[in-house]
C-alpha cells in the first residue's frame, strides 16, 4: 500500500509535466521543463534547521542562529545547483538495434551540453529501468534496457532525467518523450523443422578455385596458381593448361507464407523468422514471400536478414490467412 500512493502521486505529476506528447529529437531542456522538489532527507534537514533556528532565537544564541542561516543558505544553493544540472541539457538521439520480442532492447541515448560544464550523477529512467549518465565533457551516452513483449514498432515511454546532486537535499527532474518508434523482430520458433527443400530444383554448381571437382581445362592465364596447372595434359599439347574447379551449391531456399497455411497466424511468422535465422547460419541464399509485399530476395547477409525480419515484424496483428 505504501508504494501505491507514491505511484499514483508520480502518475499525477507526469500528467501535469512537460512534455504532454511525443516530440522529435533533439530536445533541449529549458528552465520551464525542469522540476525541483526536496527529498525525504531534504525535508528532514529543513525540519532540523527550523528547530535549530527557533532554539537559537529563543535562547538568543547568535552563533547558533548564524550557523542555522548558513546551513539554510547552503540548502537553497543546492536547490539551484540541482536545477542547473539539467537546465540546458540537450537530448540528441535515440537508437537501438532490433531484437527478437521477449529480449531486452538496448536503446542508446546520447546527450550533449553547449556550455561544456561537467555534469555528474544524472539518472535516466524508462519505466522501472534506471541507468547513469555522466557528461565529462560536451557529450555523453547511456544505454537503457527496454523490455519487449510483442513484434512490430515499440513506442518509447517518457524518459525521466533526474539528479540529487550535490547534497541529496533536492531532486531535480525533467521528461523527454521521443517520437521515434523502435523496431522489434518477431520471436523465432524455439524448436522448428529444417529448411524447406524443393525437390524439383536440381543441384547447381558454380566455379570455385577451392572446389572439389574438375570442371574443365583452359589455356593458362597470367596470375593462375601453379597448383592449378595440369602438367601432363600441358606436356601432351605442348601448351600450358589450367584446371577449373566447380563446387556444388544447393538451390535457393523459398520461404513462402502460403506453404504454412495449416499453422496459426502468429506461429507462421515465428516459423519463418526461425527459418531466416537458420538459412543465415547455414550460409544459404533464401527468398521470403509474405502477403501484401513483393518477394524479398533471393540473397543472404545482414541487410537481407534485416529486410526479411522487418517484413515479418510489420505484418498486421490480425488473424488473416
Amino acid at each position: 500500500m505504501r508504494g501505491g500512493w507514491r505511484q499514483r502521486w508520480w502518475a499525477r505529476i507526469e500528467t501535469w509535466s512537460r512534455p504532454r506528447g511525443p516530440e522529435t529529437l533533439p530536445v533541449t531542456l529549458l528552465r520551464n521543463r525542469v522540476y525541483v522538489l526536496p527529498t525525504r532527507f531534504g525535508l528532514f534537514f529543513a525540519l532540523l534547521i527550523t528547530a535549530m533556528g527557533l532554539g537559537a532565537m529563543n535562547y538568543n544564541n547568535n552563533p547558533a542562529l548564524l550557523l542555522a542561516l548558513m546551513l539554510a543558505g547552503a540548502a537553497f544553493a543546492s536547490l539551484l545547483f540541482a536545477h542547473l544540472q539539467l537546465s540546458g541539457l540537450t537530448i540528441s538521439t535515440l537508437s537501438a538495434e532490433p531484437v527478437a520480442a521477449g529480449e531486452p532492447l538496448l536503446a542508446l541515448l546520447t546527450a550533449n551540453t553547449g556550455d561544456g560544464r561537467v555534469r555528474h550523477g544524472l539518472r535516466m529512467g524508462h519505466g522501472d529501468v534506471l541507468a547513469t549518465l555522466s557528461l565529462e565533457g560536451a557529450t555523453g551516452a547511456v544505454i537503457l534496457e527496454i523490455p519487449t513483449t510483442a513484434r512490430g514498432w515499440l513506442e518509447p515511454e517518457r524518459i525521466r532525467i533526474s539528479t540529487t546532486r550535490p547534497l541529496g537535499l533536492a531532486r531535480a527532474w525533467a521528461w523527454v518523450w521521443p517520437a521515434q518508434p523502435l523496431l522489434v523482430y518477431p520471436a523465432p520458433e524455439t524448436v522448428g523443422p529444417p529448411l524447406p527443400v524443393d525437390v524439383s530444383d536440381a543441384r547447381r554448381t558454380r566455379l570455385n578455385p577451392a572446389g572439389d571437382d574438375v570442371h574443365q581445362l583452359r589455356n593458362y592465364r597470367r596470375g593462375d596458381a601453379k597448383r592449378a596447372i595440369a602438367w601432363k595434359p600441358s606436356a601432351r599439347r605442348d601448351t600450358l593448361l589450367t584446371r577449373e574447379y566447380e563446387q556444388s551449391t544447393g538451390a535457393d531456399v523459398i520461404l513462402d507464407w502460403r506453404g504454412l497455411a495449416q499453422l496459426p497466424y502468429e506461429l507462421r511468422i515465428r516459423r519463418l523468422a526461425h527459418w531466416v535465422d537458420q538459412a543465415e547460419r547455414e550460409n544459404r541464399r533464401y527468398e521470403l514471400r509474405v502477403p501484401g509485399q513483393s518477394a524479398i530476395g533471393p540473397a543472404q547477409g545482414v541487410i537481407h536478414r534485416h529486410a526479411c525480419l522487418r517484413a515479418l515484424a510489420l505484418l498486421p496483428h490480425v488473424d488473416v490467412a
